[in-house]
């Protein structure tokens, strides 16, 4: 149950998602080789490249992640947890604008947006697992700080 009526904000979030984002970029351009960055998407498993149209991706919402821990975690904890490895990928932006703030799983309850989409329910699936997992992770091992 919720014992604090501190705001959702972001500004502590954005700040470490721009740094992640960075480092990121960074590794796709390695991965890449030929200097063009190289990622591939976290729910189509289809390979993008430099200059195509892709988000950078919270699988789990920022405000989520939030709203769940804002009376346990500081907005700096909060950001690490948003912000953790296993919650940052990268999506087609016409995936990310289509989602929105929604919950993946409800956004795939509507098959629509799987088959226009193409999204691949197997690596989507272990995609949220796997954010789960981190987030869950990052969360004790701040807690464990305290």
């Amino acid at each position: 149950m919720q014992t604090t009526t501190r705001p959702y904000h972001r500004s502590e979030i954005d700040l470490l998602f721009t740094k992640i984002k960075q480092q990121m970029h960074q590794e796709a351009l390695k991965q890449g080789g030929d200097g063009i960055a190289l990622y591939r998407d976290c729910y189509t498993g289809k390979i993008l490249r430099g200059g195509d149209r892709y988000d950078y991706e919270h699988i789990r919402s920022s405000e989520s992640i939030f709203m769940k821990y804002c009376d346990q975690l500081t907005n700096s904890e909060i950001a690490e947890v948003v912000n953790c490895p296993e919650n940052v990928a990268v999506t087609l932006r016409t995936i990310n604008q289509s989602k929105g703030k929604m919950r993946m799983e409800d956004w795939l309850a509507n098959a629509n947006n799987i088959t226009t989409h193409r999204i691949d329910l197997g690596l989507t699936k272990s995609t949220l697992a796997y954010a789960d997992i981190g987030i869950q992770r990052k969360v004790n091992e701040i807690l464990a700080r305290k």
